[in-house]
């Protein structure tokens, strides 16, 4: 480190949560907007360029020719250039976990949701119809899953899934009891009631559930992504959805996102789209996030480590 304090790029909208605790060393320069965020980009050595609309991000990373360590409060970041970050050697930390409590919340919620039919009787509600009998009966007790995505979102799934008396089935990159290993999961698929995708968006995982998968699975069986839209094939998803291959789709999120007002999913009564909120569904989001970028912004001043590391080679 240079004797020159490190020129650090911030978002205003941090600003409350961080300034009070910034420690003395640090040329902090803050944004309020996003011409601001791409004119102080340039010069930074620590950027956290978060934004609502991630193209700016992306080219704010790519204008920051002397970035040392990039923090974001995304988990996925395949909307940066990860070449140009691998390339520039850049440190980068991201959001894993930090949204890992109310998103795995959401999958209980969207598979309990489905279970009883909750939909439909929000909309006997509105209709103020007073149903005769629940327009679901399933239990999740005695259900099997499959879970695609160990990470810290996948761990807290498994566990809260389990507290409900669901069978959850892994699928590790290594064999491990209880599991199932990357080359055993498709020729399972029809042992399942739920598939639930909580994986990174990488080339690997790109459109990993297609035409065949879904032709292997259940015809009740119902597919929970809180993922990425891409990990799916959705022309392929609509087509099983609409010739009732599959029980249903819990959505939350899409390709493209937001999802057009004109496209197919929205008219399916087998699908639940759920606009990409489960990570927002919580009011402690900025409070962790800044709570970690303080914490590792010490450890990185002293010449220490800091985490979670995000892999732009990897994708993850």
């Amino acid at each position: 480190m240079s004797d020159a304090k490190p020129v650090t790029v911030l978002s205003a909208m941090v600003r409350p949560a961080l300034e009070p605790h910034l420690p003395e060393g640090l040329d902090v320069r803050w944004f309020a907007s996003t011409e601001e965020m791409l004119a102080l980009a340039p010069g930074a050595e620590i950027g956290w360029f978060d934004s609502n609309d991630k193209t700016p991000m992306a080219a704010a990373v790519k204008a920051a020719t002397r970035l040392k360590w990039l923090n974001s409060i995304y988990a996925g970041l395949d909307f940066l250039p990860l070449d140009l970050l691998a390339q520039r050697q850049v440190v980068v930390t991201n959001g894993a976990g930090i949204n890992a409590i109310t998103i795995a919340e959401y999958v209980v919620m969207l598979m309990l949701a489905q279970a009883k039919g909750y939909a439909d009787v929000v909309r006997a509600q509105d209709r103020k119809e007073w149903l005769m009998d629940s327009p679901g009966k399933k239990e999740l007790a005695g259900s099997r899953a499959l879970l695609l995505g160990m990470g810290a979102i996948g761990r807290l799934v498994k566990t809260r899934l389990e507290a409900f008396g669901v069978e959850v089935v892994p699928v590790r990159r290594t064999a491990a009891e209880g599991a199932l290993g990357p080359d055993e999961w498709r020729g399972k698929l029809g042992e399942f009631d739920w598939i639930i995708l909580a994986v990174p968006a990488t080339p690997e995982t790109d459109g990993m559930i297609g035409s065949d998968e879904l032709a292997a699975m259940k015809t009740d069986a119902v597919l929970v992504n809180i993922a990425r839209g891409s990990v799916v094939d959705q022309h392929a998803l609509v087509r099983a959805l609409q010739g009732r291959e599959i029980g249903g789709a819990l959505l939350d999120v899409t390709t493209p996102e937001p999802l057009p007002t004109n496209h197919p999913l929205w008219d399916l009564d087998n699908a639940q789209i759920t606009m990409h909120l489960s990570g927002r569904a919580q009011d402690r989001m900025f409070q962790r996030s800044a709570q970690r970028f303080l914490d590792n912004l010490q450890s990185y001043l002293a010449g220490g480590e800091v985490g979670p590391r995000f892999d732009p080679a990897l994708g993850y």
